[in-house]
């Protein structure tokens, strides 16, 4: 049976004709789906019974509540997903981040990552993307979205973008494109069509500026090479309060030299943007190592004295494999919906 949830109002609407009803009912479908949040088709009672009962006969809403969850120390709640993805609410004072995960795994790589050990299992559809923000417990108390969780967004471009087109719509949840941002690596053909088909902001993992040093624990920049995506947002319109930031793991003796200051004052200059430095967060058999916190705030206020705007993000939820780097699909759901530990990742190397 078909989903409905996670369909655009022009594919409910078709849906609708193909029912033999009226195209206004692909309107009233988008607003039981996502306004009122129903979770079967019998509970559309604007739409005739006759209606109801032919949409019934192919399609079901398609929501699914979480699976399992852990808690963190920190109030940070991670969240298992059937097909086996994880989500992370992040409650800090008066707001409630959630991030979302756009694949099962990830394809890029990247050697600082557990995701990106895992390789990619599936991507997700619009709406098993869309569910993890419409069935989270702590829906109501949600301000942002971030696409920061499993998998590389880009790398699923058209779901990512019905996904964002249902969150930001009027017909859909109404959200401003300002609570939502999309983080990348670098998929350069993707990137001009994201940036041209959403309002959102971007996010881009930089994590060196050197093109060498940068492809050894991101592959991607062998294909697309950073200075090729700065130029990119440097031709990109970002007004209307847009924003772009720049993501950058810090690892002890790898990418936090002045040598790196002067590499990424060069590559961002004059571009408006922030940086936000992030600690490595300690994965199974990995090389690297954060610098102390002291550390991180001297790299800070280099670049800082550069002219470049830069935080330190607050790490959480890393007691429960739920901060920055860290998901890994721990759980598993397997085609029986039973709920068991995942092998762990390979070692990278």
């Amino acid at each position: 049976m078909e989903n409905l949830f996670g369909k655009t109002l022009d594919e409910l609407t078709l849906v609708a004709s193909e029912a033999g009803l009226p195209r206004f009912v692909g309107r009233q479908m988008a607003d039981w789906l996502y306004r009122k949040g129903v979770n079967d088709v019998s509970e559309m009672t604007n739409i005739s019974a006759a209606g109801r009962s032919a949409l019934a006969e192919r399609y079901s809403v398609g929501r699914s509540a979480p699976i399992h969850q852990r808690v963190s120390a920190d109030g940070t709640v991670k969240y298992l997903f059937n097909p086996s993805v994880e989500a992370v609410y992040i409650p800090d004072a008066d707001r409630g981040t959630l991030c979302l995960s756009s694949q099962s795994g990830c394809r890029m790589g990247c050697a600082f990552c557990a995701t990106g050990r895992m390789g990619l299992f599936v991507n997700l559809s619009a709406g098993e993307i869309l569910n993890q923000f419409a069935s989270l417990p702590e829906f109501e108390s949600l301000t942002n979205i971030v696409y920061m969780g499993m998998g590389e967004p880009l790398d699923n471009l058209d779901e990512v973008l019905r996904s964002l087109e249902i969150l930001t719509a009027p017909w859909g949840y109404g959200w401003s494109p300002t609570r939502i941002t999309v983080s990348t690596a670098g998929v350069v053909p993707a990137l001009e069509r994201f940036l041209a088909g959403s309002r959102v902001h971007l996010a881009v993992s930089l994590h060196n500026p050197f093109p060498a040093e940068r492809a050894e624990i991101m592959p991607i920049e062998r294909a697309y090479p950073i200075e090729k995506i700065v130029e990119m947002i440097r031709r990109h319109d970002f007004s209307h309060q847009r924003r772009v930031s720049f993501e950058y793991i810090v690892l002890s003796g790898l990418n936090d030299s002045p040598r790196h200051v002067a590499g990424l004052a060069r590559l961002l200059n004059g571009l408006s943007c922030r940086i936000n430095l992030i600690r490595f967060h300690r994965i199974p058999g990995s090389p690297f190592f954060s610098p102390p916190l002291a550390e991180v705030e001297r790299f800070r206020d280099a670049l800082v004295r550069k002219g470049l705007r830069t935080t330190i993000r607050a790490s959480r939820g890393e007691d429960i494999e739920a901060a920055c780097g860290l998901l890994s699909g721990e759980l598993r759901i397997d085609s029986a919906g039973v709920v068991s530990p995942s092998p762990p990742p390979a070692a990278a190397g």
